[in-house]
């Protein structure tokens, strides 16, 4: 087989060859996390999030086998409306073969981004290591593809229903750094703060695209977590997401749901339980997210004008 694997967006390339600012997107989201036809509009909020500060988006998603780095109306509309697999980087060699498409996940969008030569990555919550891994050693690609990616990924944390002083260790010991955005604290995804604190914080995109010049020389050629916490006035109550969470724990175990189908499972149940609540906290981070990317990849992209 020899065929073009990979295809980037006209304007994309053109921005990265100017050495301009781009971000890239992930497609789980629209095409898995988000109800049609809400999903669609998201995915072009998103985009607009980033245009408006003269940002080029890079939404990527396997469409027939080749992975597209920012897609186009046609390439957007089968992510939105067709039901197409969930991606991460395993299965990518096998969509390829098959002229399958799939919507990429955090660790696909990474990894592809970074062979594009994007540098800045939003999503709504990293994935993480999962409850009770120590016996079914369930842990998401997404921590060991940051090990390995120069990427700089800002998310909301973590979802809530993965164990999260797992993932933070994991993290650690995958020497990828975790930095708080103008936070101590780290996010929760749908709430503002965990039980956990950060060591580093950085109160400007400056200091990110600072950090990220610095891993390059001196860092493993890994990336960075930037922990960015959803706006107060946007966060869940706290009392309603802990009650929503037992419920959804127990609905699983109850279901006897396993591996990857678990945080499909209790993402839905949570949904449906919290009448939608969720869903909009989500919609908000993910905006929220989107944003502060695109102004640490303004700030990177101007590093060299100084």
């Amino acid at each position: 087989m020899q065929k073009d694997l990979i295809k980037i967006h006209p304007q994309v390339q053109k921005a990265l060859n100017e050495g301009r600012a781009v971000v890239a997107l992930e497609s789980t989201i629209i095409s898995h996390g988000l109800p049609r036809p809400r999903n669609h509009e998201a995915a072009l909020e998103f985009e607009e999030i980033l245009r408006s500060k003269n940002v080029v988006p890079a939404t990527i998603a396997v469409i027939n086998g080749v992975a597209n780095i920012g897609l186009d109306v046609t390439a957007l509309d089968i992510i939105s409306n067709q039901d197409i697999a969930k991606a991460s980087v395993r299965d990518l060699p096998i969509l390829a073969a098959k002229e399958l498409s799939g919507a990429t996940t955090v660790a696909a969008t990474a990894h592809l981004a970074a062979l594009a030569g994007i540098r800045v990555f939003a999503t709504g919550g990293l994935g993480g290591v999962h409850k009770g891994a120590n016996q079914t050693f369930d842990e998401s690609a997404d921590l060991s593809v940051l090990a390995n990616t120069p990427i700089t990924v800002v998310s909301a944390g973590v979802k809530s229903v993965l164990d999260i002083a797992a993932t933070l260790e994991r993290l650690e010991t995958l020497s990828v750094p975790v930095v708080g955005y103008k936070t101590n604290i780290f996010p929760s995804f749908w709430l503002r703060e965990s039980e956990y604190t950060l060591e580093y914080r950085a109160d400007s995109p400056l200091e990110i695209a600072h950090m990220m010049v610095a891993q390059d020389l001196i860092g493993e050629g890994g990336g960075i977590v930037v922990a960015n916490p959803v706006p107060e006035d946007k966060a869940w109550n706290k009392q309603d997401h802990d009650r929503v969470l037992q419920t959804a724990f127990a609905a699983a175990e109850k279901a006897g749901v396993r591996g990857k189908e678990v945080t499909p499972f209790l993402l839905q149940f949570i949904v449906e339980e919290s009448k939608g609540k969720s869903l909009e906290v989500n919609l908000d981070l993910a905006r929220n997210n989107v944003s502060v990317a695109g102004d640490i990849a303004l700030a990177y992209a101007n590093l060299g004008d100084d």
